[in-house]
């Protein structure tokens, strides 16, 4: 590889993890950057050419790294989840495909102005809406486990559909005409079923071949990771070999099988490919966006302009309400589903094969194909990218618009720091596995949740209520750093605290490993024993206003009061950890969450802030 090759593998990568820091840390979708650095890169600055740099394995290699995002996505599929949304996902992944692909071929055809045969094959194209961008703005909202289903299974599921669709229909148009329609009943259709099979049977052959290996302890911890990525190409490529788009499927149903079968280990190795697909889903971006002709470009139209406009404001929508007619869904999340539909990776991979192929039949207009489709990629990941976390809050689809804390462990401290908290205008949920602890904080008003936070249906019953924040507290500091530590990837490592596991000082080379156990709740010296001691001679949580009277009485540590957190205007929480170093002074308007004698010497905050 030469030097300038090597320099712009470089800029891909370091651009692709900057474009996503800076979204995470502003609250913007990363999609958007990632594929306005593309452009930047490729038809603006003119440096950055990809199919010109890798050659003819460029495409291969995308639809190599493709196979891995779908295969990433089916492990989110759980069948479960099919009981509470089953019929909506079955209306959006079987009913409102073919309605939405009849409309869009329509509106590409009266509408774009393109022919009849491109028209179908754009129509059959923009059908998907994909996981590479649709799963990276579900983890960015707090949507209510319903609707998130519904988006999560039509992106995945809908993605080797519509990829198996397009290319039924380009070899239909690519049909001589001395073939007759004959051969779409003797050929193509047997083809397609057998293709199908064949994709199903290699995704959850694949699956049952790991768990027998996992569960014999046939396989090393090392090989894991590799083992399923190379099985997740292996699928792909054995499939693709009957027919293109099945490679997708059969990589999605190993996927799938996986995550329902249950296979034990799987937890740890999924978390690592998570941090490999934003990796890949990065890069391919920046690299499909820069890939770009300015020639292509050159091709937008104002038909192309008002084929978008129309396939957002009109297709979606239209073919939602259709698909969704007398259905469970409410009228909230059909307007929210109807909306919410971003265009990714398959179908700028799709396009840019099949309308070259097209083109080369000499079809008339086949070369507006790819335009319209990075058109309507552009468009929907630039105003659904925005748009949805704010749309879902006003719909009220969203578990709460305010970060919320979960504790764990119900006893009588923590029960007295969640009713302050709560009054003070931030919500929690109170969690035990024992029901009779709960039964006080039930009576206060306060939410409760009865479950094992340990296994796999109290992790997910907790993704259902509103948490950005974990507190474990219960006696047993070995448990509280096993709770902490399966559930940092949900929260992120940086938002699971718990009470201190040692005495005065933590001795982090031999006492509980930081990576077993979650930050520091205050102090080493705050144990439970002492916390719970405190609260038996009389102390008791308060929340402490910061005014301009207060404000450098409260900025000064006493022995005689404990901060625990700060709630910040507008809903924003900080956790007081000595591991984090001295906290910032209070600033005023926030309120501070106390543990303090029964005599306390500050005023106590008498009405709840308002978020």
């Amino acid at each position: 590889m030469t030097q300038d090759a090597a320099f712009l593998v470089f800029l891909v990568f370091c651009g692709g993890m900057a474009a996503q820091w800076i979204a995470w840390r502003f609250h913007l979708p990363a999609i958007v950057l990632l594929f306005g650095l593309g452009l930047v890169l490729g038809p603006g600055l003119h440096i950055l050419h990809p199919s010109t740099l890798i050659g003819p394995l460029f495409h291969p290699i995308v639809s190599l790294a493709v196979a891995l995002i779908v295969f990433e996505g089916g492990l989110a599929l759980d069948f479960r989840q099919l009981s509470v949304a089953g019929e909506g996902v079955i209306r959006l992944t079987l009913v409102a495909l073919p309605i939405n692909w009849i409309l869009g071929s329509a509106a590409a055809h009266y509408v774009g102005g393109l022919a009849w045969g491109p028209s179908c094959l754009f129509g059959s194209i923009v059908v998907v809406t994909g996981p590479t961008v649709v799963l990276p703005l579900l983890r960015q909202a707090k949507l209510k486990p319903r609707i998130a289903a519904f988006l999560r299974w039509e992106a995945i599921v809908n993605d080797p559909v519509g990829a198996i669709l397009a290319t039924l229909v380009l070899e239909i148009l690519l049909m001589k005409p001395n073939e007759g329609t004959s051969i779409y009943f003797t050929e193509m259709m047997p083809h397609l079923l057998i293709s199908m099979i064949v994709a199903i049977g290699l995704g959850i052959g694949g699956g049952w071949s790991v768990k027998q290996l996992f569960v014999r302890d046939l396989m090393p911890e090392t090989l894991k990771m590799p083992l399923l990525l190379t099985l997740a190409l292996a699928v792909y490529g054995l499939g693709s070999l009957f027919m293109d788009g099945a490679g997708l499927m059969a990589a999605t149903v190993f996927g799938m099988a996986l995550a329902n079968m249950r296979v034990p280990g799987l937890g740890e190795l999924q978390r690592m490919k998570e941090s490999l697909v934003v990796l890949i889903v990065s890069l391919l971006f920046i690299l499909l966006t820069a890939d770009l002709h300015r020639v292509v470009l050159a091709r937008l139209s104002w038909s192309i302009f008002a084929l978008t406009l129309a396939m957002i404001f009109i297709v979606r929508p239209l073919g939602i309400y259709l698909a969704t007619l007398r259905s469970g869904l409410s009228w909230n999340e059909r307007i929210f589903v109807g909306w919410i539909a971003p265009r990714g990776i398959v179908a700028a991979a799709v396009a840019g094969v099949s309308g070259i192929r097209l083109s080369e039949a000499g079809f008339a207009s086949s070369e507006f194909v790819m335009p319209a489709v990075f058109a309507l990629i552009a468009a929907t990941m630039l105003l659904h990218g925005f748009s949805l976390t704010p749309l879902a809050r006003k719909l009220k689809l969203t578990l709460s618009n305010v970060p919320a804390l979960a504790i764990v462990g119900a006893n009588p401290w923590t029960r007295n720091m969640a009713e302050v908290v709560v009054k003070a205008g931030t919500p929690v949920t109170m969690v035990d596995t024992a029901a009779r602890g709960l039964v006080p904080a039930k009576r206060a008003g306060i939410p409760v949740l009865h479950a094992e936070m340990l296994s796999d249906a109290g992790a997910e019953s907790l993704e259902e209520l509103p948490a950005d924040y974990l507190i474990a507290a219960t006696p047993d500091a070995i448990y509280n750093g096993m709770v902490c530590a399966h559930l940092a990837p949900h929260f992120g490592r940086a938002r699971v605290y718990q009470v201190s596991p040692g005495l005065k000082k933590l001795d982090e080379y031999r006492g509980l490993s930081r990576d077993a156990r979650g930050k520091l709740l205050g102090e080493p010296a705050w144990n439970f024993t002492l916390l719970d001691t405190l609260y038996q001679d009389g102390w008791r949580f308060v929340a402490l206003p910061v005014t301009p009277e207060t404000e450098v009485q409260l900025s000064r540590r006493v022995e005689d009061r404990l901060d625990f957190l700060t709630l910040r205007p507008g809903g924003g929480i900080m956790i007081h950890s000595a591991e984090e170093g001295r906290d910032a002074p209070p600033a005023v308007e926030e309120v501070i969450i106390s543990m303090v004698p029964p005599r306390p010497n500050v005023q106590q905050v008498t009405t709840s802030p308002q978020p």
